[in-house]
């Protein structure tokens, strides 16, 4: 599973010019499922989101976790972020999980973070989604489950 994490002032999701989902301070994650990820991943992943700490203190420092910080989450399915560049010039994104898989662990990761107490607003899996946001910072991180942390 790879995200894409961004904090944010504000951020939302429009479909069909209809807001899905809406958030202000907190995170924004663009996340990617992989083919062999499984529920595992989905709570390793919610687990690192909540407790990343990219908020700052009132020392101005990275100590706040989204926890502590009061933060919410906006989740967004992004099948892109596993898309293979190294080839041509078209991505190929073989290794992205097929909705029969993607959609539960999707769905998995969302309820572990509102497990964790965290607010969580979504996008709509699978749909032309119009992503906005305004970066805090800007503060954007990488996180992927299948490399060690």
């Amino acid at each position: 599973m790879r995200a894409v994490v961004q904090r944010v002032r504000e951020a939302s999701v429009t479909v069909e010019g209809r807001i899905t989902g809406a958030i202000g301070h907190g995170l924004l994650v663009l996340l990617g499922v992989e083919a062999d990820d499984a529920k595992d991943d989905a709570a390793l992943m919610a687990k690192k989101v909540m407790g990343l700490r990219c908020f700052n203190d009132e020392e101005g420092k990275f100590n706040l976790s989204l926890v502590d910080a009061g933060g919410s989450v906006l989740a967004v399915s992004q099948f892109t972020l596993l898309g293979d560049c190294r080839k041509g010039r078209r991505p190929s994104f073989a290794r992205a999980a097929q909705p029969e898989t993607a959609i539960p662990l999707y769905k998995a990761f969302v309820a572990a973070l509102r497990e964790g107490g965290v607010t969580v607003e979504t996008g709509e899996f699978g749909a032309h989604m119009d992503v906005q946001l305004v970066n805090d910072g800007p503060v954007t991180l990488l996180i992927d489950t299948k490399k060690v942390f």
